[in-house]
């Protein structure tokens, strides 16, 4: 008998308020939802709030500061949403629109 290890995961809301368990590596469309704020990672299947460790698998999430002028417009979509806009209203303005909205230190 060997023993099974458990595959790498992480656990995600999803939008209807659902906690999913999902192994890794994510599928890209699942990563582009994570990274727009579709998606919310949480820490566990009580969906308690993530707070990022050192040792915890990287994945695609909202960015952390303001993105480069050059970055995708998914990457811009996901600041928006991290600044408080809707995803859906996010992702409905052009990439010139979130830079004009968001692209500035206010």
């Amino acid at each position: 008998m060997t023993e099974e290890t458990e595959k790498p995961h992480i656990f995600v809301r999803g939008e209807g308020g659902a906690v999913f368990k999902l192994d890794l590596p994510l599928h890209e469309t699942i990563e582009d939802r994570l990274s727009k704020g579709h998606l919310l990672r949480v820490a566990n299947a009580d969906g308690d709030p993530y707070v990022p460790e050192e040792d915890s698998p990287e994945v695609a999430g909202l960015p952390e500061e303001r993105p480069a002028l050059n970055a995708s417009k998914a990457t811009w979509v996901g600041w928006a949403v991290k600044n408080g806009m809707a995803p859906d209203d996010a992702e409905a303005l052009t990439k010139t629109d979130l830079i004009e909205k968001f692209g500035t230190d206010n």
